[in-house]
């Protein structure tokens, strides 16, 4: 079982108010494929779960790190569906096959 599989992004909304998080859609592709290969070569994997649903207070670092398929306005308790999410629920509505989606190389 694979779980809080995530990476910490310094996401926000854009001008258009969404969140355009690609480096944490590349990151769950690239992550969801390496599962569906140990599958395919015989890994007994029971799941996958992402690191986290919202963005949240982490005791260690507060509420900095970004690492949720949802943004979180702490100011005003707003919440985003981040593109990250929207990837995730494909995948999940698919059975599990990643959408396919052009190759988002990270930076940063």
């Amino acid at each position: 079982m694979i779980t809080e599989n995530g990476g910490v992004f310094g996401d926000a909304p854009s001008h258009d108010g969404q969140v355009h998080d690609n480096r944490r859609v590349a990151y769950l592709r690239d992550h969801v494929a390496a599962v569906e290969a140990a599958l395919d070569a015989g890994a007994d994997v029971r799941g996958y779960l992402h690191w986290s649903l919202m963005d949240n207070f982490e005791w260690a670092l507060g509420y900095r790190p970004r690492f949720g398929l949802v943004h979180v306005d702490y100011a005003t308790g707003a919440r985003t569906v981040k593109d990250s999410g929207r990837y995730y629920a494909r995948l999940i509505a698919g059975g599990g096959t990643a959408p396919a989606l052009p190759r988002i190389e990270a930076y940063g």
